[in-house]
């Protein structure tokens, strides 16, 4: 009775000592697993951002092209076309901002008379909608900005998105800087109630 006791103890510890054994091995296993090396990805190669185009801009004049007021630098970005003012002399509040048809600024003659700016053409619109409906829409003018502020002072430096335009859409044509704002419709007044065109800059 007491060897048959004595055995079983044995077979016991030996048990213990088996069990033990695996379980080292098991979590010894487990933390090297958790130690190995994760496998990095490939480096992406970083897009440097396209330079910015400048253009120079001047108020209109029925003589020709006007005092120069600044620059608008012109940059593309993943989410559209940014522009980035830098005028001054601008009457303060909110001014119509579009991308105009011709690469002129010039004046033109309208009726008999003579129109400051009127060279540049009409609103740059590839697709031929004849409307005006604002850069927040699929459809109208393609070449519709976001108005621009002047402070107090006149100055003009926030910039606008223009999320349907890119720099290529815009070479060759001429931005023009209206007089009033921009309410994005043709009524009450065809092309937002811009009206006069104030300042302008070519890009060849």
């Amino acid at each position: 009775m007491r060897l048959t006791h004595r055995i079983a103890n044995l077979l016991f510890i030996a048990a213990a000592v088996l069990l033990t054994t695996i379980a080292s091995l098991s979590d010894r296993g487990f933390a090297q697993e958790e130690r190995a090396p994760v496998e990095q990805p490939p480096a992406v190669e970083e897009i440097a951002p396209a330079e910015p185009i400048t253009v120079a801009m001047s108020l209109t004049d029925t003589e020709g092209v006007g005092e120069a007021v600044g620059t608008v630098a012109l940059q593309d970005t993943p989410y559209g076309l940014l522009l980035t003012p830098n005028l001054t002399g601008i009457a303060p509040g909110i001014h119509g901002f579009h991308a105009h048809l011709n690469a002129a600024c010039g004046p033109g003659e309208l009726e008999g008379e003579t129109v400051p700016g009127l060279a540049a053409g009409g609103h740059f619109d590839p697709e031929e909608t004849e409307s005006h409906e604002g850069p927040y829409v699929a459809t109208g003018h393609l070449g519709d900005l976001p108005p621009l502020y002047a402070d107090a002072t006149g100055n003009v430096v926030t910039p606008v998105l223009a999320p349907r335009l890119s720099a290529e859409d815009v070479n060759g044509r001429s931005l023009v800087v209206h007089a009033e704002g921009d309410n994005f419709a043709d009524t009450p007044a065809a092309l937002g109630g811009g009206g006069a065109r104030l300042a302008c800059g070519t890009l060849l």
